[in-house]
């Protein structure tokens, strides 16, 4: 099995913290839940695993918030029918969420790829 794809993990914060991510600056994220969608060319299963853990060098915008929230759930698409745009602007659309701008959206076009949610709504996507 090829070991690439996309995942989507559902984040929660447990209270607002104002955090400084790398060069996107100080932001405030209010307490509640996120959805971040990344993508792997080679080693998903590893990335995912290195996002579970608590102690790493801050390498990706996913890292700042991580190390102060934990990863409620994640979900593996390795032979994904859309790419990793496609399938955080359906997420957004289907959850009707609001974005933490420039985050996770340096290599694209896109606004953000984390979706913030003040309950957990994803189970519905």
């Amino acid at each position: 099995m090829k070991d690439s794809g996309l995942y989507r993990l559902i984040i929660f914060l447990p209270q607002e913290v104002n955090i400084t991510v790398g060069k996107l600056g100080n932001i405030d994220f209010p307490k509640g839940y996120y959805i971040y969608t990344g993508s792997a060319t080679n080693g998903l299963q590893a990335r995912v695993s290195r996002h579970f853990s608590k102690r790493k060098k801050k390498h990706w915008h996913i890292d700042y918030l991580l190390f102060h929230a934990r990863i409620v759930s994640a979900e593996l698409f390795y032979e994904p029918v859309m790419s990793e745009c496609e399938l955080n602007s359906k997420s957004k659309k289907e959850l009707d969420s609001s974005i933490v701008k420039g985050f996770g959206s340096s290599d694209c076009n896109c606004k953000s790829h984390l979706l913030y949610l003040e309950s957990d709504k994803s189970k519905s996507v």
